[in-house]
């Protein structure tokens, strides 16, 4: 399984490829960053995050992309940033039909460290240690981004079978037949 995994972001967007399976040991095919300058226009800042995201599809050919799920955060402009740098990595994979998973970033942290409260540099100590790099890859955008690619190469078989499961047993039950309300008796005393 090949999957590229993007940690969204207006200034620096992070892109990493992770390719393997599940209990076998994981190869880095490619990380970095997609950067936008801070003062740009809005409209050219996402037009160029979706070209970076294109060019990391054109050449590693990922057959699922994983995004980080935008959460709530007190700072709106950064979420609103983040939410939009998000929703143009899905467009570019949703275009050429690839399917996208969302992951929280508590779901990456449990998956990479152990723990869901686990700090950048505790995933970027495991991101490197996973894939067996050299050093932890910079900015820690980029080690996101490949967490997020591990995370879901680990947690996409369980999903699948949980679906697939959904899927039987809403098969074995046959067409869902409305339900008429049941209308409440009420006892009339004597």
């Amino acid at each position: 399984m090949r999957v590229l995994g993007v940690d969204p972001g207006l200034t620096r967007c992070g892109v990493g490829v992770v390719e393997g399976v599940a209990g076998r040991p994981l190869t880095m095919l490619g990380v970095g960053v997609v950067r936008t300058p801070a003062d740009a226009e809005l409209g050219h800042r996402l037009v160029a995050i979706e070209r970076g995201i294109e060019e990391w599809l054109d050449e590693h050919r990922p057959e699922f992309v994983a995004v980080e799920r935008v959460f709530s955060q007190h700072n709106v402009r950064t979420v609103m940033g983040t939410a939009q740098a998000s929703a143009v990595a899905m467009l570019c994979a949703s275009r050429r039909g690839i399917p996208v998973a969302l992951h929280t970033p508590s779901e990456v942290k449990a998956a990479v460290t152990g723990t869901g409260r686990a700090d950048k540099a505790q995933v970027g100590a495991m991101v490197t240690r996973l894939l067996r790099l050299d050093a932890p890859p910079k900015p820690a955008d980029a080690a996101d981004a490949l967490a997020l690619a591990i995370c879901h190469i680990w947690r996409a078989p369980a999903v699948n079978r949980l679906q697939q499961a959904h899927a039987a047993a809403a098969a074995s039950r046959g067409p869902r037949v409305p339900r008429t309300p049941a209308v409440p008796v009420r006892k009339v005393p004597r």
